[in-house]
């Protein structure tokens, strides 16, 4: 007798926002129809479908619906009053000078100054004031590259697109300092958070940036991140997203990008606490002679869970993609990673490579991944590869026997494993910071220990061993 399937039921959230939306539409609406008609569109795909489920192929690992039952609040206005943001967003990177834009709970905080205007052409700030400045340059990309049917939570974040970060780079510049976003999550109340997005680069334009997720507090909150990104010929963006958030917070962040010809994206997701994430990473690679590199490293213990899913589409002939995401799961934690490499019928000439690796420091831990490769063209060279495994004994056996105990030894192979996607930062400043960050997270949230052989930020504290990383 075939086992009845349990039904999954949609959180009162799904009625509760289709009604918020139907009365507060003041909120959503502007002057482009265009954007209009998809808001319309979008909510009513979200009435349909919902949240997204487990039944769903690309769900199967990962559940929110529990995380959706609480009595969230959606904030239809920011509350910046009773907030000292100047010293919330403090930035903890030594010698990183970058231009900083936040955001809290989805909101642009800086209303003085919504928009910055640079000599350069260069324009950065909230997303709902470039609705009203750049109506034009917003509805040629808005919604281009994110489609709202892709799944519940897209559609919702159309709909309900009030404010985010909106960058706009013309041709041939070159922005000198890193852009940094951060969207800080506080707030008293369980806080529904959506935000948006949008990035725009002009032809042989290159900019870096860095996208922060932090959280102040232990509340519940659930946060629905949508961003677009489009590159013009020859452009370069060198893009960063770092995650430390409450193990009470979930977060699903997708991330679409649409790159031209001869255009160059690299994007390295780094997931260092938090309750539930899930990342997603869409890139569409429509013009010849363009690279992307999608990377990932994602740490996790106790009950936390990550879902690291990209979907690479090789489009047209004559470009490279190159995904590397590693791995490491402690206590009860669960990690997932689903990658998909498209090469379309005329993509000849297409070089798409990805690797998975992963660790599973207890027998309790559980990883999932899956490596997938879609291919319709004959002249490629593709590969893909996965592994989910231990600490190997006999690295183990060498370090111990130069006279470091077990611990360390533990220490030092899962920090050298977690070093091959920290040495893809480029930005010095960074990558030094957030080697100090994975030290000090794989010795337990990120609390100091002076005993560790690790030794965080004392450079003349160093090891050197010769193992060979790829065989753990």
């Amino acid at each position: 007798m075939m086992k009845k399937r349990k039904e999954i039921v949609q959180p009162q959230l799904k009625g509760e926002l289709q009604d918020l939306y139907k009365n507060q539409k003041q909120h959503f609406v502007n002057g482009d129809p265009r954007i209009n008609q998809m808001r319309e569109d979008a909510i009513a795909y979200f009435s349909e479908h919902g949240f997204p489920t487990q039944k769903l192929e690309a769900w199967r690992s990962t559940d929110i619906i529990e995380d959706l039952k609480h009595d969230y609040k959606v904030a239809m206005e920011p509350e910046f009053d009773s907030v000292d943001t100047e010293k919330l967003f403090q930035c903890e990177v030594p010698d990183f000078d970058t231009a900083l834009y936040k955001q809290l709970n989805g909101f642009f905080v800086d209303w003085q100054q919504p928009l910055t205007k640079y000599d350069n052409g260069v324009v950065i700030g909230s997303l709902k004031a470039a609705f009203q400045e750049y109506p034009e340059l917003v509805e040629r990309h808005f919604g281009r590259y994110a489609n709202y049917r892709y799944n519940g939570l897209v559609a919702l974040n159309t709909a309900f697109t009030q404010d985010g970060i909106f960058i706009y780079v013309p041709d041939n510049v070159k922005v000198e300092k890193t852009i940094q976003m951060v969207n800080v999550t506080q707030d008293e109340n369980y806080s529904f958070v959506q935000y948006r997005n949008l990035i725009v680069m002009g032809k042989n334009s290159k900019m870096s940036m860095v996208q922060c997720d932090d959280s102040t507090n232990h509340q519940v909150s659930f946060s629905n991140v949508v961003s677009e990104y489009f590159l013009d010929e020859g452009a370069n963006l060198d893009h960063y997203k770092l995650q430390n958030l409450n193990d009470s917070s979930t977060l699903v962040s997708a991330a679409f990008f649409e790159i031209s010809e001869n255009s160059n994206m690299s994007t390295n997701a780094i997931t260092l606490n938090g309750g539930k994430i899930r990342n997603e990473a869409h890139v569409k690679i429509n013009g010849r002679n363009a690279n992307a590199d999608v990377f990932g490293l994602y740490l996790v213990d106790k009950e936390q869970h990550v879902d690291n899913e990209v979907f690479m589409d090789h489009a047209v002939a004559d470009c490279t993609s190159n995904q590397l995401f590693k791995g490491i799961a402690d206590d009860h934690a669960h990690a997932v990673f689903n990658g998909q490499i498209m090469v379309r019928k005329d993509a000849q000439r297409t070089q798409a490579y990805q690797n998975s690796k992963n660790i599973a420091i207890t027998d309790k831990a559980t990883i999932n991944a899956k490596p997938f490769l879609e291919i319709y063209a004959d002249d490629v060279k593709c590969s893909h590869g996965a592994t989910v495994g231990q600490l190997d004994d006999n690295a183990m056996f060498y370090i111990k026997t130069r006279g470091i105990n077990e611990d360390d030894a533990r220490l030092l192979l899962m920090y050298a494993f977690a070093a091959g996607v920290i040495e893809k930062i480029r930005l010095q400043p960074l990558k030094e910071r957030i080697d100090d960050l994975v030290k000090k997270r794989l010795r337990g949230e990120l609390s100091v220990c002076d005993q560790c052989v690790l030794h965080c930020s004392h450079p003349e504290k160093s090891y050197t061993f010769e193992i060979d990383m790829d065989k753990l």
